[in-house]
């Protein structure tokens, strides 16, 4: 009995997806619609910004559970942002997964190096995508 209130109360602790909220920064329309509209679908509530600093103004201004992170913006370069959300103390504890298309042989290290918890090369999955971000956002929550 004890284990069903303990599993109970786990359930009650963790917010639905519609209260889970992500910050897309990806400057490339297509990428940017088809991941809200995906995220939208299974119930995350999306905001997403085309360049680096709206982008790290929206994270600083809301605190969203995880930001999906392009590294090529237009206005600065993804690592720098990863750098600033890591470094600032409204934004350390978001998880960032990192989705790019780059395939230097340090961009993992670099990716690790700027607080991004998780690299995803372009083009993913979009199905194990969802599972990482599920488990990064539990993570981050300590469920």
């Amino acid at each position: 009995m004890t284990a069903e209130i303990t599993a109970q109360a786990e359930l009650l602790e963790a917010p639905s997806p519609q209260a889970r909220s992500i910050l897309v920064i990806e400057d490339d329309q297509g990428q940017r619609e088809a991941l809200i509209f995906r995220l939208s679908r299974v119930g995350y509530r999306v905001r997403a910004a085309g360049a680096g600093r709206e982008g790290l103004a929206m994270a600083r201004e809301d605190r969203p559970h995880l930001v999906l992170l392009d590294l090529r913006l237009p206005d600065v370069e993804g690592f720098a942002i990863g750098e600033a959300l890591a470094d600032d103390p409204r934004t350390c504890g978001v998880p960032v997964i990192v989705l790019s298309a780059m395939e230097r042989p340090d961009i993992i290290r670099r990716t690790r190096a700027a607080g991004c918890q998780y690299f995803v090369r372009k083009p993913y999955d979009p199905n194990a995508l969802l599972v990482l971000i599920e488990s990064a956002i539990a993570e981050a929550a300590g469920w």
